[in-house]
Order: C-alpha cells, then sequence, then structure tokens
C-alpha cells in the first residue's frame, strides 16, 4: 500500500505487481516489434513560444505549446518531472470535442523554461508564475480561463486559484493528487527516486523505460512526453550520475604518464567517454533535490481546494485515492469527481481520450463552452 501513495506526488509510477512489460507486449500484439522512436510535439500543437516575465532579478522565460482559436483557455499545468508536452496527446483529443484554447506551460525548473532562480520551487512562486504568465499573454482582459493540473501541477492549479492570479477563472480541473496520500507518500518519495535509472543511453532507451517501468502506459505519448523529462548529460555538468569531471580527471591524471603506451591508452579512453558523454541522457529535473518544497504542495491542498469558488472536476485513478475532507466535501456535492480505473498515476497520458471526454462534459454542462460540429459524445 505504501509503494502506491507516493504516486501522488510526481508523475511517476514503479512497475506494476506482475509485471507491466509482458502485458505490454502483449497488447502491441504478438512478435511486433514496438517502435520507440520520439514524436514532435508540432504533431500535437500548433504552436511553441518563449513568453517572457519580468521578475525582481530580471526576465524569466516560461515555454509553452499552444492550440486552438475560439472558445474558453484550457490551462494545462504538468506534474513534478514532466513538461507540457505531457499534454500532448490529450490537447489533440480534447480540440477535436469542444471548442476551446489550450495553453501548456513548462512549469519552472522544467522542460525548456528558463528562470533566473531554479530552486525555488515553492508552491507561492509557482503559483504567481501561472498569473504572471497569463498576464504576459492576454494582459488585464484575459479569456475566461479553466486550468487543470496533474500531480505537482494540481497542486500549483488550486493554489493559483485560491489566490486568485487568474482573474477570470471559470472552473478547476485536479488529475490524481489528493493531500491525504500525497502527505502519507513523502516518506518513501526519495527511495523511489532512487530507483530510477539515473542516466539512458538514448531518448529511445528512456521511452522504452517509460512505457516498460509502468511509468506511462500509453506508447504513443511516451514518445512525444519523455522528450521533456529528460535531456543530454552534456548540456549539464551537474546531471545527476554523471559528471564530466570523472571523465576529464581520469584524462588528466593519463596526461601525466610518459609511455607511449599509456599515451596510446588515453586516446582510446577519452574516444570512448567522449562516445558515451554524446550518447547519454539523464533528467531534466532532480527531484530528490525538491524535497523541502514537497509538504508545502500538499498540506492543506483538500481545504483549499474545496474553499475555491469555482466549479471544481477531480479525476483520480482510484477511489482509494481520496482522504476525509476530500470524502465529506464530495457527498455535500461540492466538486464533481470521476474515477479513470486501469490508469496509472499519468491519468491524461494513460487514457487521453477518458480525460478528454470527461472534461468535455463537465464544461458542456456548465455551459463553458460547446461540442464541436459533427462530434458525437
Amino acid at each position: 500500500m505504501e509503494k502506491q501513495l507516493h504516486l501522488n506526488l510526481l508523475a511517476s509510477r514503479p512497475p506494476m505487481a506482475g509485471g507491466f512489460q509482458s502485458g505490454s507486449k502483449m497488447k502491441m500484439g504478438p512478435g511486433r516489434k514496438r517502435d520507440f522512436s520520439p514524436l514532435p510535439w508540432s504533431q500535437y500543437f500548433e504552436t511553441m513560444e518563449d513568453v517572457e516575465v519580468e521578475n525582481e532579478n530580471g526576465k524569466d522565460v516560461f515555454r509553452i505549446y499552444c492550440s486552438g482559436a475560439h472558445g474558453p483557455v484550457l490551462l494545462l499545468l504538468h506534474g513534478g518531472g514532466h513538461s507540457a508536452l505531457s499534454w500532448a496527446v490529450f490537447t489533440a483529443v480534447i480540440c477535436s470535442r469542444i471548442n476551446c484554447r489550450v495553453v501548456a506551460m513548462d512549469l519552472r525548473a522544467h522542460g525548456d523554461t528558463k528562470v533566473k532562480n531554479p530552486d525555488d520551487l515553492s508552491a507561492d512562486t509557482m503559483a504567481k508564475d501561472i498569473g504572471k504568465v497569463v498576464e504576459a499573454l492576454y494582459g488585464d482582459n484575459p479569456p475566461p480561463i479553466m486550468i487543470i493540473g496533474h500531480s505537482m501541477g494540481g497542486a500549483i492549479a488550486v493554489h493559483t486559484a485560491a489566490a486568485n492570479h487568474i482573474p477570470s477563472l471559470l472552473g478547476l480541473c485536479v488529475i490524481d493528487v489528493v493531500e491525504g496520500t500525497a502527505m502519507d507518500a513523502l516518506n518513501s518519495m526519495q527511495n523511489f527516486l532512487r530507483s530510477r535509472p539515473k542516466t539512458f543511453k538514448s531518448l529511445e532507451n528512456a521511452i522504452e523505460w517509460s512505457v516498460k517501468s509502468g511509468q506511462i502506459r500509453n506508447m504513443e505519448s511516451a514518445r512525444v512526453s519523455m522528450g521533456g523529462q529528460v535531456k543530454k548529460c552534456e548540456e549539464s555538468t551537474s546531471s545527476p550520475g554523471v559528471s564530466r569531471s570523472i571523465g576529464e580527471g581520469i584524462i588528466e591524471e593519463e596526461e601525466e604518464e610518459e609511455a607511449e603506451e599509456e599515451s596510446n591508452k588515453k586516446r582510446m579512453k577519452e574516444d570512448d567517454q567522449e562516445i558515451k558523454k554524446e550518447s547519454v541522457f539523464t533528467w531534466r529535473v532532480e527531484l530528490s533535490k525538491t524535497e523541502k518544497y514537497w509538504e508545502g504542495w500538499f498540506r492543506g491542498l483538500s481545504a483549499l481546494f474545496l474553499t475555491c469558488p469555482a466549479p471544481k472536476l477531480l479525476l483520480l485513478a482510484g477511489v482509494d485515492r481520496l482522504d476525509k475532507d476530500l470524502t465529506i466535501g464530495q457527498m455535500q456535492g461540492k466538486f464533481q469527481m470521476q474515477v479513470l480505473p486501469q490508469c496509472g498515476h499519468a491519468v491524461h497520458e494513460d487514457a487521453p481520450e477518458k480525460v478528454a471526454d470527461a472534461l468535455a462534459t463537465f464544461m458542456v454542462r456548465h455551459k463553458f463552452t460547446e461540442f464541436k460540429e459533427g462530434y458525437l459524445c
């Protein structure tokens, strides 16, 4: 049970009991070779842009991906360690269901967003980021906005709504994050993070791991979203598990050797080191170093969620996720809840059609938008 609890903190899931690998292979068909090659963002979003936001230290630049030209804005916030690309497949589906615009953003220190202080991942700072990006995009007269967040992004969505950083807020949708289970999971989170591979030999290898481990159960989504989770190691000297200084140290020691044989060995090792360095990928975000912010993301989240006056939708991977406050709130009709079984924690990646259907129905019921002409719900 404890192993399952930490799922609400990050957009990750450990391997399923019984082994997801064999199940996934059966799904793909016997003897069929699976394609782990990455897919481009442009297959799912219409545009990509960088939004500049002023702060006291200078400018922060937030990467956003957009689709749609009419209707309310769906502002999508990803989970810890993920990026806006985790919403790619969902975006293509929801835009085929209802009239809407989508804005998916890389949160600070994630994806391709570049901020002056990437170490500050407090709920307050991240919620303010959302408000600043909305202001930069739309000025003083923003369109109606539905904010949708998964896991850590769901917690930040609640903090953003509660602080009224989005004056034109239509509604709030939180995906698979509940205060009670998230708080219970914090003690085991570091062990889970240590159990993940520190590096991958290629992006294809990272995609394969994400699917076989059960982190993402939808091959298509994994192929487009894993590129937002990992990076080539040479982009950073502080990448976990891989340090350029290790290779350089070996080479410097060998330079002290005067023998020709040692010189030849040095060149061979240097070449080998360069090949390895070019082909190794590691995580973009060192989640273990964000621990001091975890409690701030989740403590008091249920009460904050329930006090938000906007219409609310809670999507869960399992009914066992509900804590006491939300159980009472749900019985009192303070929010709409839907359980999407047979999904991992990354619900919107595993079952983008189901999440899109639930959200589309919710938004049409509240008269926030209409179904697209010709779409049969």
